[in-house]
């Protein structure tokens, strides 16, 4: 993680000097790094050391930091990891700006490989996640979401990155399609169950332990799965209640949809679905190689569902 943090820093370099300092105000915010942390655990698993593979860790990192750069102004946060976003501190135009190029410099690294596959793998996830954004963008505010669509979104905008970076571990290998779906599922699996329990934690969580407010996807008119399964499970005064703050985007009843999503199960139905996607991603993992790094897997895997940040 030294190297891959010196190929970022490298990289980043530009004639620019704003394109350095929004991109380096974002990087050096902190961040647990899960997406190249994966590729490399999923290239050690596989017993190879590509000289590639720092290089691709830095790229899926960039395409993961332009992402929450456009994230916060469309959403219009204004804290993220307990620092002010980057739209707050240089505002939105040099935000987006920056963004588009961090997503055009991880693309001329990924050229630099030479494997028309590894650009395969990450200009389709790139396009997925852009679609999965504007799906959010046209479920705002819609209380009739159900678990299904929810899904639908979480798997394209967080999961898919956490897939490409593992399935690359494989490619860079050189693995057959068996271990290279395996190495897949489990990063589509352990992706979707890291947004899941981050989706908990907004309900959940300390705002000063998880570094930004809590409320914030109530706030953005989200209909996230604890307020989905509060719904099914509650009375018709606490199924209106919640439909009324999605739909207005109000946290004026913050403590009462959070008291609504206990005492309904939502919160441990919500933990139940994560469970159930950790699960998978350790059943895909049990398909590598038994080595210490599969071990990190499996590790990083069970630990994700305790995680209060």
């Amino acid at each position: 993680m030294s190297e891959v943090d010196r190929v970022i820093a490298q990289r980043l370099e530009s004639g620019v000097p704003l394109v350095g300092d929004v991109a380096r105000y974002i990087i050096s915010a902190g961040g647990k790094r899960l997406r190249p942390v994966l590729l490399l655990l999923t290239c050690g698993a596989l017993d190879d050391s590509h000289a590639q593979r720092h290089n691709l860790a830095a790229v899926v990192e960039f395409i993961h930091t332009a992402t929450l750069l456009h994230d916060d102004v469309v959403d219009e946060s204004t804290l993220r990891r307990g620092h002010p976003t980057a739209n707050e501190s240089f505002g939105n135009p040099a935000s987006v700006l920056v963004g588009d190029f961090l997503y055009s410099r991880a693309f001329q690294m990924m050229v630099e490989v030479g494997s028309m596959r590894v650009m395969q793998v990450l200009s389709e996830a790139t396009n997925v996640i852009a679609e999965g954004e504007v799906l959010q963008l046209m479920n705002m505010h819609d209380a009739s979401l159900d678990e299904e669509g929810y899904l639908r979104v979480i798997r394209s905008k967080t999961a898919k990155l956490f897939e490409a970076s593992a399935r690359l571990g494989a490619i860079l290998a050189g693995s057959d399609a068996v271990i290279e779906a395996a190495c897949a599922n489990y990063g589509q699996a352990l992706g979707t169950a890291f947004q899941v329990i981050d989706d908990v934690l907004d309900y959940d969580g300390n705002a000063n332990e998880m570094g930004k407010n809590l409320g914030d996807d109530l706030r953005e008119g989200k209909s996230t799965l604890p307020l989905i399964l509060a719904m099914q499970r509650g009375n018709a005064a606490q199924r209106q209640t919640v439909r009324e703050a999605i739909e207005s985007g109000s946290v004026e009843k913050l403590a009462e949809i959070v008291a609504i999503v206990r005492e309904t199960g939502a919160l441990d139905g919500t933990r139940d679905a994560a469970t159930k996607e950790a699960q998978r991603a350790i059943d895909a993992a049990l398909q590598l190689p038994d080595n210490p790094y599969r071990e990190a897997m499996l590790t990083l895997a069970s630990q994700l569902l305790n995680r209060r940040t």
